[in-house]
Order: structure tokens, then sequence, then C-alpha cells
């Protein structure tokens, strides 16, 4: 997560004082690179011990969802990642003096959704190893792309970064779904 957001969110930041590398307490964390690093530590965990990646995935994949959501609730909390200036009735100020979209409860909300969704596709009947995890990770990065036009961040062809990774994250699980759980 921590190396996502050095490489891609801030970089020059990072590499014109490299010591802030190490500044964990001032935040830096980002969802994509969390999510990569989740999948390969639980791939190489599944390969040692000899136990299914897929089925591993699946099993995790509701608790892991709950707990992203409860970690933006920790952000509207925390007054981080908050959206853009707007005259909404349930604007908040985080402390700029301005009323801005509460993304944070946004996002929370959507993660909630996405673990309802997956507790009704997990309990309708028996699935193929891995299919409740890509429908996760389609799910998860359909509602990040849409959700991001609430979300300050620099736009590079139209998009922020978050929605270029989300794009591909809804690529990968798409195609993958497609060619391999076809029936499902």
């Amino acid at each position: 997560s921590r190396i996502f957001h050095i490489l891609f969110w801030e970089p020059t930041y990072y590499f014109g004082d490299p010591i802030k590398i190490l500044y964990f307490w001032q935040g830096g964390m980002a969802f994509h690179g969390g999510l990569v690093g989740a999948i390969a530590v639980t791939y190489y965990y599944c390969r040692r011990k000899n136990v299914s990646f897929l089925k591993l995935a699946d099993v995790i994949s509701i608790p892991a969802v709950l707990a992203l959501a409860l970690g933006r609730i920790a952000n509207f909390i925390n007054a981080e990642l908050y959206g853009p200036v707007s005259d909404i009735v349930w604007c908040v100020d985080f402390g700029d003096g301005e009323c801005r979209h509460p993304y944070q409860l946004y996002a929370a909300a959507k993660r909630f959704f996405v673990a309802g969704v997956l507790v009704w596709i997990a309990h309708k009947k028996k699935w193929k190893d891995g299919f409740i995890f890509w429908v996760m990770v389609l799910l998860l990065g359909f509602g990040r792309f849409f959700l991001d036009f609430y979300r300050e961040d620099s736009l590079y062809y139209f998009f922020s970064l978050g929605q270029w990774m989300s794009l591909a994250m809804v690529v990968i699980a798409g195609l993958i779904l497609f060619k391999n759980y076809p029936k499902n």
C-alpha cells in the first residue's frame, strides 16, 4: 500500500526527501497497492502452505470488504480523503472552512453494499472457487471508478489515477469472470 502511494501518487515528494518514505504517521497509503500487496502475500502464503488461493480468497473477501468500509469511516473521522466543495445539504466542513462532499462516507456505504451483495451471492449456491473474490474485485473497482468523481484528485486524461487503476480492476476481474466462470 505504501509503495504504491510513493510510486504512483506522490513520487516527486518522496524522492525529493526520501526520509519521508519512513514517516508512516503522516499518512500515505493506497487502496490499489494494498489490494495488490494482499493478493501477492496471500498467494505466496497459499503456495507455501499448499492451500487453495481461490478458496481462501473467497473466504476472506467479505470480512475484508467490511474492514475496508470501517477504514473509510476512520478516514471521515480523521478528515482525510474528503470530496470537492459543494452546497449539498449534507456537506461537511473538514476544518478548512469549506463545505465538502463526505466522500469517505460514500465509499464506506459502497463497501457495505458490496459486502451485502457478496453475502447474498455466497448464500445463493455453491460457486466455483474464486467467484466471490473476483466479483468483489469487479464491484470494488466499478464502485471506486464512479465514486472518485466525488473526490478531489488530479486528473490524467479526464480521470484520476484511482479511476484508471479501478478501470484496470474492472477489466481484469471482468475478463477472468467471463473466461473462468461463464455459467455464473
